[in-house]
């Protein structure tokens, strides 16, 4: 899913976000996600037909590698999230941070955070503004713009669905 959304990406003419490397051939790119899958909290969105669609990885924190401060509280933090550009406009990303914010008010944490890539217009940062998260910090990570983004968990339950195809 990471390689075709790079790929997918650049053919909108995007290639500042995540680069042109394939995300498998970047240095460490592997690696991460290895780490993605096993200290973390990875969530797969299905198909109706178990095809997976989409991907989200909940952490306690922000990147160290990112210069972002810990929230100084409890927190759950979206590291990753992606949709299969196949499946794009369904609702997945959508699903799976709804899924989050759940996953955050079980583990009894009020605070969901989550950083992006906040150039290109600020598609991106208006996607998780329409997903409950408000703007907080700005930041460069060398050159690349980014957006933190934070949304506060109460403790009314969200209900969840992914949609199928």
């Amino acid at each position: 899913m990471l390689d075709a959304a790079v790929a997918w990406m650049n053919a909108r003419g995007n290639t500042e976000q995540w680069g042109t490397t394939p995300y498998s051939r970047k240095p460490g790119g592997v690696a991460r996600v290895e780490r993605y899958t096993t200290e973390n909290a990875p969530y797969i969105a299905e198909s109706e037909d178990g095809t997976p669609v989409g991907a989200l990885v909940l952490d306690s924190g922000p990147s160290p590698q990112l210069p972002i401060a810990p929230a100084g509280e409890p927190e759950r933090y979206v590291r990753l999230l992606v949709s299969d550009r196949r499946y794009a406009g369904q609702g997945i990303g959508a699903a799976l941070l709804a899924h989050a914010a759940e996953e955050t008010r079980r583990a009894g944490v009020e605070l969901l955070r989550v950083d992006c890539w906040a150039g290109g217009g600020g598609e991106l940062v208006a996607f998780y503004e329409r997903n409950g998260f408000a703007r907080t910090e700005e930041f460069l990570s060398d050159a690349w713009p980014g957006q933190v983004l934070a949304r506060r968990i109460h403790g009314t339950r969200e209900s969840i669905s992914v949609p199928a195809r």
